[in-house]
């Protein structure tokens, strides 16, 4: 075999893994936002999750970032096991489109779609056009790719050694242990199954040992998933698990079948392919995962109950300062990226919010052991805020979706306006602890008064972070009332205030905290009405109306 064989063999392939990366990348940009919210809407029923899992991956070329995705969704918290076995085994069906696709051989027309798709980038402005062009050469780049290996493949058979080597494969383990390896170091099965298909298009593979390989590469296929949920929780490793054991249970079956009637599933595989062995291997391979899921997908609760003790054991309670959705160690896909990044940040507001009522029961009781906790906490929110920090800035390195990379910039701004609540809940403790060493007093028309503003501002706070956690723009006409009752509330105190100096109600020390106080919490109430306005920012729907700048404070 020559060098110029092989080296056009792995420039095919280069290519062909390109053409699909381009193709599916710019799939997910175009349209990735919108097929993930589908995908969370329609996975409640396990049947339903099948076909969405099936249509999804066969959209986007790829189970293997399917399944990834899945493992995101689940280690967030917005999907469970039982939903997430039914996507999982469409996306077992959805995978093997590339194999099909493949297999109608288009590639004479590959050129025509490379041209076309960079005649669109190049010449239209409009982004979306522009990602759609990219789409369109990613599968013209697929095809060229394909042409190249095929061409290379043909001269393969005057090689005596690489027809003896091939032709002697007949060991159907050894076929199922080629498959399982070949897939797990390139991470993708329509990859390994395409060049199966090639090879047996050049007569280099019988079919009968096509279909071992086969079920080598639908185990293979798992490792990426498997890799994706190593540093997630144990929900996001039982996932990965679901998918192994689909594949697992379902090789075993298959190869017992392939064993005791193989020749009868060859000849039924032949006779619907017309008996060309292209589109035998394409078909063999959507057969095969077609008949998994019909005769698992009856098990599917029980094969969840099975991870449970492979992996056993509840999921241990994250500390405060520790990461729960995100972290180093957890892959980082462009799909969910942001979705695991809202459930942190909205995480980091919670325990902010909850850490300014707990400063202010500080001050009101004139509590130093609650000012310390506080204190306590305030590192807390510094960590969170240092570390989703640090995930947003390598999540805007990443390929997003063209809806969530617009979300990204606003998200840093509600991570720096948390921090600023957190910020404020320290000043207060230390008011908390000045006033208890000082033996100040509020008066009870002040404390009164207080406390009222408290829970105003602890409202608009779960507005805002309700809205910015599940999109609900209905908050926004409460957020802004609250707005503007909050800063009536800060001037009618402030006045209220003076008037109590004047009457000699209040001392000057305890009179100048009070007003520091106040006026803290209207500026809480800004960073809460900021976080409501984070997710209009870069909103097409929302350039209708003219949008309130963010609120700085003074």
């Amino acid at each position: 075999m020559s060098t110029e064989i092989i080296l056009s063999i792995v420039g095919g392939l280069g290519l062909f893994l390109y053409g699909m990366k381009l193709m599916g990348d710019s799939l997910e940009k175009t349209a990735g936002a919108k097929l993930r919210n589908i995908l969370e809407m329609f996975t409640k029923n396990k049947y339903i999750g099948v076909l969405v899992g099936a249509i999804f991956t066969a959209i986007i070329q790829s189970s293997s970032a399917a399944t990834v995705m899945v493992v995101g969704f689940v280690n967030a918290g917005l999907m469970n096991l039982f939903q997430a076995a039914g996507v999982i085994y469409g996306a077992n069906i959805g995978t093997t489109i590339t194999s099909q696709l493949v297999s109608f051989n288009l590639s004479a027309y590959a050129p025509v779609f490379v041209l076309t798709g960079v005649l669109m980038i190049m010449l239209i402005k409009n982004p979306t056009v522009k990602k759609v062009g990219e789409i369109i050469v990613g599968f013209g780049i697929l095809f060229v790719g394909l042409s190249m290996m095929s061409s290379s493949m043909a001269n393969l058979k005057d090689s005596p050694a690489i027809t003896g080597l091939l032709g002697g494969l007949t060991n159907p383990f050894l076929a199922v242990l080629l498959g399982t390896v070949i897939t797990a170091m390139i991470q993708s099965s329509s990859v390994t199954v395409s060049i199966i298909l090639l090879m047996a298009n050049q007569g280099l593979l019988e079919l009968h040992i096509c279909l071992f390989m086969i079920l080598g590469c639908n185990i293979g296929a798992c490792t990426t998933c498997l890799l994706a949920s190593l540093g997630g929780r144990k929900e996001a490793k039982r996932t990965a698990l679901i998918h192994l054991l689909f594949n697992v249970i379902g090789t075993i079956i298959l190869f017992i079948l392939l064993m005791g009637a193989g020749d009868f599933i060859e000849a039924m595989i032949r006779t619907i392919s017309h008996d060309n062995i292209g589109r035998c291997v394409a078909n063999a391979h959507t057969i095969f995962k077609i008949f998994q899921v019909i005769i698992l997908l009856p098990f599917s609760d029980a094969i969840v109950k099975l991870t449970y003790l492979i992996v056993p054991g509840e999921e241990r309670k994250k500390e405060r300062k520790e990461l729960k959705y995100i972290g180093e160690h957890y892959m980082l896909t462009p799909a969910t990226a942001i979705p695991q990044g809202v459930k942190e940040i909205s995480r980091m507001g919670t325990i902010a919010m909850e850490n300014l009522m707990l400063a202010l029961d500080a001050l009101i009781e004139g509590s130093e052991a609650k000012a310390n906790q506080v204190f306590e906490v305030e590192h807390t929110v510094d960590f969170l805020e240092h570390e989703i920090t640090g995930y947003l800035i390598r999540a805007n390195q990443l390929s997003l979706p063209v809806d969530d990379r617009k979300n990204l910039a606003g998200m840093f701004h509600v991570v720096s306006d948390i921090e600023r609540i957190g910020d404020h809940a320290e000043n207060v403790a230390e008011d908390a602890v000045s006033k208890a060493k000082l033996e100040l007093k509020f008066s009870k028309e002040g404390e009164v008064e207080l406390k009222e503003m408290r829970d105003m501002v602890k409202e608009i706070l779960e507005l805002s972070l309700e809205m910015f956690k599940f999109n609900k723009r209905e908050n926004l006409v409460a957020i802004m009332k609250l707005e503007d009752q909050i800063d009536n509330k800060e001037r009618e105190l402030q006045n209220n205030h003076i008037l109590r100096m004047n009457e000699n109600k209040c001392t000057p020390e305890a009179g100048m905290m009070f007003s520091d106080l106040v006026s803290n919490l209207e500026r809480v109430a800004d960073h809460a009405t900021n976080i409501a306005f984070s997710i209009l920012e870069n909103d097409p729907e929302e350039e209708k109306e003219p949008k309130m700048p963010f609120i700085m404070e003074a």
